[in-house]
């Protein structure tokens, strides 16, 4: 074969893969989407129930308890099912969340759509970076699994997009659109296209090789590798692969417990990159920006406005993280993050302790005064460009090679189960929370955890990049054993 057929098959080849993981990236688009269309519609859904702060919280937040529950069931369902038909129980439910929610009456129902939809976005947050890094090789594969970021940022600038065009032609959220729903309705009904499309795709990409390993479908496993990556060695690919799944068929909870508080030390720091990646507040922008906006002096087309602004320069970023991770790795990208992340928060602080609160007609209101407000964009946003190119897609990256195949399914529900948790934590308070304390020292505590996050990540994460998923056994394990040497030691 000539070097310039090769280079033509080899091209083809990448097509494919680049093709089969867009489509298994829509969940991220689904999960961005359905995550942050509530942005637009929060004001309205406390002013149609007569919520309280604490109370809008929780409408928005119990999503997240749905997402934490899917993402600790996806990976053991996808092992039984399969990744394609957990993908179209995701869209479905996808679809019926977004319906259900427009033509709600009360808040019982309305909760009871948001876990739906949380199931959802559960199921796709761990299916789809599983799914994409099970089937990219290993040199493309931090890009790729950014693919899945990316397509979260795409559907987050799309529901705020999508609520701001609402809103502008109804007027406001609460005014009557088409067929006699108010505009924040059309909100979540719009959220069908993409779940449709979702499922349709699903029905069209090749099945994980891992999991047709799993199921002795060893011949169909090793077509989809040479005909979708190209592995010039199929057979011997399967072989090694029914190694470590054979390690995985067996893996349980218990499997994850080790010498560190009860759990395997990389479990541990699958755990506390979760939550760093929640507690610097990411969602708390996504999920109130509008509400956040308003709350400092911005009228609702402004609000709206600098929310798709944001969400914009969020999709931006994420391009550099697909750019780069492969290049200069995934440790790096983490700690150049914190720093950034760390003085955009720091500024948002500065500039909220500074508003000004006056009172017309017997109403409170809040204002910044020049420059804090700038000051305040400015810090929110330089806050979105360091987490869109490090921290948002590197840690998903992380948390789908960093695990030995033996425990990366359970250990991968675990510490998704627990970004979950901890975004619904911020979710839920942040309103209450707001109204309490003041957004400055609010966002103090974002710029806290970006600091403690760059300390976390130069003492304990090692980098991955480059490194075939069953090559993770050795160096976890190489972990173990120096615990293990180490109490060996001691006890002499």
């Amino acid at each position: 074969m000539s070097q310039a057929h090769q280079n033509e098959v080899n091209e083809q080849h990448t097509a494919k893969v680049i093709g089969v993981t867009i489509a298994a990236a829509v969940g991220g688009f689904l999960f961005g989407f359905d995550s942050s269309v509530v942005n637009g519609a929060v004001d309205s859904i406390q002013q149609t129930f007569g919520l309280d702060e604490l109370m809008k919280g929780f409408a928005v937040a119990i999503a997240l308890l749905g997402c934490a529950v899917g993402a600790w069931f996806a990976g053991r369902i996808a092992d039984v099912w399969g990744r394609k038909r957990v993908m179209l129980a995701g869209s479905i439910l996808f679809t019926v969340s977004a319906i259900g929610t427009a033509y709600t009456q009360t808040i019982g129902d309305l909760l009871l759509w948001r876990v739906l939809g949380g199931l959802g976005i559960g199921i796709a947050s761990v299916i789809a970076p599983a799914y994409i890094s099970e089937i990219a090789p290993a040199r493309y594969r931090g890009a790729l699994a950014s693919m899945q970021q990316l397509a979260i940022t795409l559907g987050i600038f799309a529901a705020l997009l999508s609520d701001k065009l609402i809103q502008q032609a109804a007027g406001d959220p609460m005014n009557d659109l088409w067929w006699g729903l108010e505009a924040w309705r059309w909100m979540f009904l719009v959220g069908v296209i993409p779940a449709v499309v979702y499922g349709v795709l699903a029905l069209t990409i090749p099945e994980s090789p891992r999991y047709l390993v799993g199921r002795n479908r060893d011949e169909e496993a090793a077509r989809i590798l040479q005909e979708v990556t190209g592995e010039a060695h199929p057979l011997e690919r399967v072989k090694e692969i029914k190694l470590t799944v054979k390690r995985e068929s067996r893996s349980s909870l218990a499997d994850i417990r080790g010498p560190s508080f009860g759990l395997h030390p990389l479990v541990w720091v699958g755990i506390w990159l979760a939550i760093f990646q929640q507690f610097v507040g990411i969602n708390a922008i996504f999920y109130y920006s509008t509400t956040l906006w308003k709350s400092v002096g911005f009228d609702t087309a402004q609000a709206f406005t600098t929310s798709v602004i944001t969400s914009a320069i969020n999709v931006g970023m994420t391009f550099v993280a697909i750019l780069f991770v492969d290049r200069i790795g995934r440790r790096l990208l983490l700690l150049i993050g914190s720093v950034g992340m760390f003085i955009g928060l720091l500024m948002a602080c500065i500039a909220f302790t500074q508003s000004v609160t006056t009172v017309v007609d017997d109403v409170a209101e809040v204002s910044l005064p020049n420059p804090w407000g700038v000051l305040a964009l400015i810090g929110a946003n330089m806050f979105v460009v360091f987490f869109a190119a490090t921290w948002g897609p590197v840690m998903w990256v992380m948390l789908g090679e960093m695990f030995p195949n033996r425990i990366r399914g359970v250990a991968l529900g675990v510490c998704t189960a627990v970004n979950w948790i901890a975004n619904f934590t911020i979710s839920m308070l942040f309103p209450e929370m707001s109204k309490v304390v003041g957004l400055g020292i609010i966002y103090g505590f974002f710029a806290f955890c970006a600091a403690a996050s760059f300390f976390y990540v130069r003492a304990k994460v090692s980098e991955t990049k480059g490194m075939e998923l069953e090559a993770m056994d050795s160096v976890a394990e190489h972990s173990l054993s120096d615990y293990e040497a180490l109490r060996a030691a001691k006890r002499k």
